[in-house]
């Protein structure tokens, strides 16, 4: 995970900003996954770290969200 900020802070992914008064970030989380090898040992550990779309609100969380 430290990794994963540390490529995104790099990459400048994001621009960390104060939210307008009375309105809610929307939030996040990491998804792990693991990748096993033939053996079934873990080769690679992969974090990512993605919104919670559902805390949107239709109008006021919509614009300026990039999905690939």
């Amino acid at each position: 995970m430290k990794s994963e900020m540390d490529s995104m802070s790099s990459n400048k992914v994001w621009t960390l900003v104060d939210p307008p008064k009375g309105v809610k970030p929307v939030r996040g989380k990491w998804v792990y996954k693991r990748k096993l090898g033939a053996d079934r040992e873990v080769t690679i550990l992969k974090a990512r770290l993605v919104a919670k779309g559902y805390t949107q609100r239709p109008g006021v969380d919509f614009e300026k969200i990039y999905r690939p």
